[in-house]
């Protein structure tokens, strides 16, 4: 998943010296059942974000709110340590629940028939296969707190994000009842704002039908190339950042408003339309941002070699899982895993022991990257294994779709573990108690996405003109197709376009380690830009705007309104994109058609 910064995020390393929370009042019970509800409500809502977006926002900020409103509002002695625990088990389930990708891709992949690709996960199959791979990455990632939190103290922005959001709304002033509110309205806006899009398509008869955007451009209606009313994209862009947003506006030019008549001109592609405009870009796209992560890993060889080093030498503190614990619970989990893999999707046992031990350093890559630039490898470091898997079992989709399930997994939930280990060592809570929360969350997690991904699918398509385009998907899948048939697969003129891709990723991942990385665009960015509708960039691009314009006019309502509100917008259009196909599906609402 890629983790991006959002303007809470340049807070201060520390809050000080953190009280203890006081007696039996951290690992509470409300506080346990308030997390797990929380998670349902996130792995519920999070994969349409993803989906939208191509990314994951903040999600432990979103989960830091509603920890408040369901204990802050509701009992005088809620504490910010409680919160902390609600917190972790919304980040679990909102990073199982960014495994919907990786269901997606698997269905892309089964909607090409000159794949032969049969493998279907049924959601009794993804609940199992994401179960056991998430409690895997967690107790992998046990171990690494001390080395990573405690003694290397890098930064995991959105950790701190979640810190400074916990202390603020344990204030028990204005500002914490201010931002409940802020993020309140949000919510509602977002959600009526949602149930009377035309594309929404719930409320058949309302008074005022708001179109989906406001093209812009020749092409602006068959590229979906304007202003979307969306306020989940406009929030996500408040929360972002100029510098990835700006990055992504880029992507999105290149692909969605200069590259379509040159392609069509030049015979590269057989029709204006979205989806073969899509089939070529994907690959310059998926280049550049393999190759800047890649390039990114390489240049940080020697802090990785440390961390290999220092590994014999951490050490447990009291309040973390003891040793004996992790070990067995890594070997249950893992063979668990092997089970899973062997009796569901067919996959040999050696194959899965493979990708369970290459997944290892990968992991320990991705929480070092995470660390150090707020950017969550999941997609790479899966690309990785599907390029391993390649060498290991060529021409297999399936064992190489399988095995980088496992990579993401491993990758992701080990992610969010850490980020909260850094938000809990900020404000003192017990690292074990942090844990236990995060091994109870990933099951709501799998299960919430397992059930709700394919309601998603069935009610607004997967990949299509006007369904939910997915581009970590569709990436995923395209590098299994590409790894399956090779270069020979490209559609005529990508393989330069990726190759210029791959040089520019390199190029503009070396200058970020210059004096010039304020005017560097982000490979990432411009990567994701070019896959996602651009009608959501340019929106989220706006959204930027607005948090620097909110900023320079009134510093003081944006330090306190911001993240709350920008966090309402996402969360109402995604919950109302939940409940609708829910609805359906129990017969009580029909969509428009």
């Amino acid at each position: 998943m890629a983790a991006m910064t959002s303007p809470v995020a340049d807070a201060p390393t520390t809050l000080g010296d953190p009280a203890a929370p006081p007696k039996g009042r951290e690992f509470t019970l409300r506080a346990v059942v308030a997390g797990l509800c929380v998670a349902a409500v996130i792995g519920a809502s999070y994969p349409y974000v993803v989906m939208k977006l191509g990314f994951g926002p903040n999600i432990s900020v979103v989960s830091a709110f509603f920890g408040y409103i369901a204990l802050g509002l509701i009992f005088r002695d809620y504490n910010r340590w409680e919160n902390n625990i609600v917190q972790t088990a919304g980040t679990a389930a909102g990073q199982t629940a960014f495994l919907c990708v990786l269901m997606a891709a698997f269905d892309l992949l089964r909607a090409d028939p000159t794949l032969h690709f049969t493998v279907a996960l049924t959601p009794l199959t993804s609940f199992l296969w994401l179960t056991t791979a998430g409690i895997l990455g967690v107790f992998l990632a046990v171990p690494m707190r001390r080395h990573f939190v405690v003694e290397e103290k890098l930064t995991y922005a959105d950790g701190i994000a979640a810190a400074e959001t916990l202390v603020v709304l344990d204030s028990r002033g204005p500002e914490a009842r201010a931002g409940a509110l802020s993020m309140g309205a949000g919510t509602v806006l977002s959600a009526v704002l949602m149930t009377l899009r035309e594309d929404a398509r719930i409320v058949a008869d309302a008074w005022y039908r708001i179109p989906e955007m406001l093209p812009l451009g020749a092409h602006g209606e068959a590229m979906a190339f304007g202003v979307g009313w969306s306020l989940l994209s406009l929030g996500s862009g408040m929360l972002v950042g100029l510098r990835i947003n700006f990055s992504m506006l880029l992507g999105t030019l290149v692909s969605w408003y200069f590259a379509p008549d040159l392609l069509l001109n030049h015979g590269l592609i057989g029709a204006l339309s979205r989806k073969d405009v899509l089939l070529w870009v994907m690959w310059p796209a998926t280049g550049i941002m393999v190759a800047g992560g890649l390039t990114a890993l390489l240049l940080r060889w020697k802090t990785m070699a440390r961390t290999f080093r220092n590994l014999s030498s951490d050490s447990l503190d009291p309040g973390d899982f003891p040793t004996s614990w992790v070990a067995a619970g890594s070997l249950v989990s893992a063979a668990a895993l092997i089970i899973v893999q062997k009796v569901c999707l067919g996959t040999p046992v050696w194959m899965t022991l493979a990708a369970i031990l290459l997944s290892v350093p990968l992991m320990l890559v991705s929480l070092r990257v995470l660390g150090e630039t707020n950017w969550g490898p999941v997609s790479v470091m899966s690309n990785m294994m599907q390029a391993i898997f390649g060498l290991l079992a060529p021409g297999q989709i399936a064992a190489n779709m399988v095995a980088s399930g496992v990579t993401g997994s491993v990758s992701a939930e080990s992610e969010g573990l850490m980020q909260d280990f850094k938000t809990g060592d900020m404000i003192g809570s017990t690292p074990r108690y942090l844990t236990i929360t995060q091994l109870l969350a990933v099951p709501v997690g799998a299960a919430a996405v397992s059930c709700v991904y394919p309601l998603l699918r069935d009610t607004y398509g997967i990949g299509g003109e006007r369904g939910l385009q997915s581009p970590i998907s569709q990436k995923w899948a395209g590098f299994a197709q590409l790894l399956s048939k090779g270069l020979g697969a490209l559609p005529r003129g990508a393989e330069a376009a990726l190759v210029i891709a791959v040089v520019l990723g390199v190029l503009f991942t070396l200058l970020e380690g210059t004096r010039w990385r304020r005017w560097v665009p982000s490979p990432t960015g411009i990567g994701i830009g070019m896959l996602v509708p651009a009608c959501a960039v340019i929106t989220m691009f706006l959204g930027s705007v607005v948090e620097i314009v909110w900023g320079k006019l009134h510093k003081k309502s944006h330090q306190r309104h911001l993240v709350p509100l920008a966090s309402g917008f996402i969360a109402g259009e995604a919950i109302v994109a939940v409940v609708a196909p829910i609805l359906v599906a129990l017969g009580l609402l029909s969509l428009k058609p």
